[in-house]
């Protein structure tokens, strides 16, 4: 519980150090900054927002919150929605919203930039077009978020740059004791590498700020993909369910030997159909989708069960045979359709994530149900193997099908793993749907543990669930991120809660 004596006065002093028009605590405010896809916004709901401008101001906010015990919950842009959006784990925390920052720093001639975590996708493509800088982002699905918040939290983008976590390159980070330090080769006052080699000297720290709540990222350098000189591809269209199993037997070696060099993500109907229209459409049975349904959808909208769409980078000779190779492999294989797709350096801009350039369309998906709709995902973590993916779609297929649910899911392939996204699409204006959802994440959640299979990240109503499947030696990795948090944190204000993280103060409070 937050002492409301202890707020009021810390927002006194947040006041006069940042400005008052950029604290806002009215019930209006506290409204804007929940989680607008929970089933109950208020289990979650801010006491108050902050806006900092500065780096400056992210330092003095966090020794006012010290002062005062009053915990803070950074976000960059609060956009991450079916994760929680703006909202914080612990209810009444003051949400520190970096939006305002937003400071761009590009080094063309090395292909790298330094973002403020308020730089959203479209904010850092317009600078790039608008400076005419031959460079190309990756973007997630959805780009209307933060570019450091998204390769904090190790979104994914659709080129082959799509590993976002893996492409930064040094930080700046206040602690929250409102220290300032620079990772890597930041660590040296004026380095020309700051941004060009991960190492520096001594441990590396870029990745412990990711997904953790032991600083606040004021700067974050990431790499970027030169222009190709091409771009060329296939779409494939895949007719039944049992398809999976040889696709990913067939791209996972080329992916493996580094031919294919993004992450294709194999989408099941309702990933396409979601988007383009709206289940009252085809039925009012709130039944899972029949097959008769399923197939006057894929017929309307000309989509396979499942479709992947694989992308190659580089000159022509370089795209042209590892195209070619991609051909081979699918050669007599029972491919519904396959459409090659080819761009060049001079044509009219490509204009989808697969060029970089980024889009918000996805997030129609949201309406599939109608009323308020929403999304939750759960994205397991597997082995690149085509009898994995046929299991864990069986039984997670099964489990969409016991809670009355229809089936959204993708299968991302890593270099060496296979991510499952399920996405669960609900109208949070049905209760009954509303629990169904609930129960049906806490049964996919047990599933994959089952299997050894863990989620990479996760709303902020499940982070301690989560937190708690990552159980080797008695949860060892929470027991030693806690002895981290408690060195850094003493005072428990930065985000308790986060990733399961909780400081010494707070620790009843969690799992």
């Amino acid at each position: 519980m937050i002492d409301p004596a202890r707020l009021a006065a810390a927002l006194r002093e947040f006041r006069a150090a940042i400005g008052a028009d950029n604290v806002f605590d009215d019930d209006a405010d506290r409204i804007a900054y929940s989680d607008h896809f929970a089933p109950d916004e208020t289990r979650h709901r801010p006491g108050a927002a902050l806006a900092p401008a500065t780096v400056d101001d992210v330092q003095a906010v966090l020794r006012i919150a010290n002062r005062h015990g009053v915990p803070l919950w950074p976000i960059s842009r609060g956009k991450n929605f079916g994760y929680g959006g703006a909202a914080p784990v612990v209810k009444g925390s003051v949400v520190l919203d970096l939006s305002r920052m937003k400071r761009i720093e590009v080094d063309a001639e090395n292909g790298t930039v330094l973002v403020e975590p308020g730089v959203g996708f479209f904010d850092l493509y317009d600078y790039l077009q608008a400076h005419k800088i031959p460079l190309w982002l990756s973007v997630p699905g959805n780009s209307w978020g933060s570019v450091a918040g998204n390769a904090l939290d190790r979104g994914v983008g659709y080129t082959s740059y799509g590993d976002h976590a893996a492409r930064i390159c040094g930080l700046e980070v206040v602690l929250p004791d409102g220290a300032l330090v620079r990772t890597g080769m930041g660590a040296m006052a004026g380095s020309p590498t700051w941004q060009l080699y991960r190492g520096g000297f001594g441990p590396g720290w870029d990745a412990m700020f990711c997904q953790s709540n032991f600083g606040v990222v004021t700067k974050l350098g990431l790499w970027l993909m030169p222009e190709p000189e091409t771009v060329a591809g296939i779409d494939f269209e895949f007719d039944q369910p049992d398809d999976l199993g040889w696709a990913v037997d067939t791209l996972a070696p080329l992916r493996r030997a580094g031919i294919i060099q993004q992450a294709p993500s194999m989408g099941n109907w309702l990933r396409s159909a979601a988007v383009m229209t709206r289940r009252e459409h085809w039925t009012s049975d709130p039944a899972p989708m029949n097959d008769a349904v399923i197939s006057a959808i894929r017929k309307q909208f000309n989509i396979g069960w499942w479709s992947v769409q694989v992308r190659f980078y580089g000159p022509a000779e370089l795209t042209e045979a590892s195209m070619a190779i991609l051909a081979r492999a699918f050669d007599k294989k029972p491919v519904l359709a396959m459409k090659p797709v080819r761009w060049k350096q001079g044509d009219p801009p490509e204009g989808s994530p697969f060029s970089g350039v980024p889009v918000s369309f996805p997030l129609a998906n949201a309406n599939w149900h109608g009323g308020r709709g929403g999304h939750i995902g759960y994205s397991p973590v597997l082995p690149p193997r085509g009898d994995l993916a046929m299991a864990q779609f069986r039984r997670t297929h099964a489990l969409y099908e016991k809670f009355a649910m229809d089936y959204h899911a993708s299968f991302a392939m890593g270099e060496r793993s296979l991510t499952n996204v399920n996405q669960v699409l609900f109208d949070r204006d049905n209760p009954a749907m509303m629990q169904r959802v609930d129960q049906m994440f806490r049964a996919l959640v047990a599933d994959a543990h089952a299997h050894g299979y863990g989620e990479y990240r996760t709303h902020i109503e499940y982070m301690d669930l989560v937190a708690g499947t990552y159980d080797f030696n008695g949860g060892a990795l929470r027991h030693l991120n806690q002895k981290v948090k408690d060195a850094l944190d003493p005072g428990g204000i930065l985000a308790p809660g986060k990733s399961g993280i909780w400081p010494a103060r707070w620790r009843e409070h969690g799992a």
